[in-house]
């Protein structure tokens, strides 16, 4: 999703996995190949990129095959497999998300105006108010979006058949690197719903496998206006309710010194960043993954830290506190590093 919102509190719908790339969660179910109209490449991007879904609600499917390995204390939806999650969205800045954990749910809810993340498992509630610069769409299909403009001028892209997707018909719209691309992917494929013109599913393939690495869309879906009470939300009783730090009401700045570093663009863009000084020296939070152990140990003019390897995407942890990550292999990460 799109808006900053369900990109914070809403990240485990799908993890991103193809780091760099800003492929978070879009809406799955394979189906026929209906027969629709012809339609170029061209038509069929510009289409996307001036349409909005308006309300909806459905079931969205993750299937992660991307190798992540075991993370202590990190969200379900992190771990390999099949999980769904249930979203709804009343087209303008309200929306409801429901994500399964080991014991309950978590719900995530934005009135536009004040957003809960609600754990039934430990019954708590986090409240936020929901600044001006967040109260945009609650869009899932935004992502998808925004991926096509990204890697479009470095893609060839073509529209390879159709598809069903959640008992809609859809076409298949296909970027493939072009061939100057040092990257891990061979092909990210969306279907676009042929009547609305949205994304429905997002697939996204490895080189070497013929089976897709992570894979996210509707298994059911219904446009059109939603229950206005899904929108509201009133902690239970019992509940433990916790504010989360106020903000200015501005859009949130990062401290001097720790803003991300871009390194190319396109497919084997990298992203570097370096954590605040005063964090590395903190205790790690109760309850936050412990990323220290992961990776193997790797050592360059840049420095040394862990390389951490998915089937899409690579990620080196330096040990003085910088991240490089992307949807490359590994020497463009030291490259980048090493600028």
């Amino acid at each position: 999703m799109r808006t900053k919102l369900w990109a914070r509190i809403g990240s485990g719908v799908a993890v991103a996995g193809v780091v760099g790339l800003g492929l978070v969660a879009i809406p799955a179910g394979a189906g026929a190949q209906p027969e629709l109209p012809p339609v170029s490449a061209e038509e069929l991007v510009a289409s996307v990129g001036q349409t909005s879904p308006g309300p909806f609600g459905g079931t969205v499917e993750v299937d992660n095959a991307l190798g992540l390995p075991a993370i202590p204390g990190a969200p379900a939806q992190l771990a390999n497999g099949t999980s769904d999650v249930r979203i709804w969205s009343d087209g303008t800045g309200r929306g409801r998300v429901s994500l399964p954990s080991a014991q309950g749910e978590r719900t995530l809810v934005s009135d536009g105006t004040t957003a809960w993340a609600y754990d039934s498992e430990d019954r708590t509630a986090v409240r936020k108010p929901v600044t001006a610069h967040e109260v945009q769409p609650a869009d899932p299909t935004r992502s998808a979006t925004d991926a096509i403009a990204q890697l479009r001028r470095t893609s060839t892209v073509s529209v390879d058949g159709t598809a069903e997707v959640a008992g809609r018909p859809a076409y298949e719209l296909v970027l493939t690197p072009n061939p100057t691309e040092r990257t891990l992917l061979r092909e990210v494929r969306i279907a676009v719903d042929a009547e609305k013109r949205v994304p429905l599913r997002l697939t996204v393939l490895a080189n070497g496998s013929p089976d897709p690495a992570f894979e996210v869309g509707f298994t059911d879906l219904t446009f059109g206006p939603q229950d206005p009470a899904l929108f509201t939300f009133t902690p239970p009783p019992g509940t433990t309710v916790t504010d989360a730090p106020e903000g200015t009401g501005e859009k949130p700045q990062r401290p001097e010194g720790v803003q991300p570093t871009v390194v190319g663009d396109g497919w084997d863009t990298v992203v570097v960043a370096r954590a605040p000084q005063g964090d590395r020296s903190q205790q790690r939070p109760e309850g936050a993954p412990d990323l220290s152990q992961l990776g193997t140990p790797v050592s360059g003019p840049w420095g040394s830290g862990r390389l951490i390897s998915t089937a899409v995407a690579s990620a080196i942890v330096t040990d003085d506190g910088r991240i490089a990550a992307g949807a490359v292999p590994e020497q463009v990460l030291t490259e980048a590093l090493a600028r």
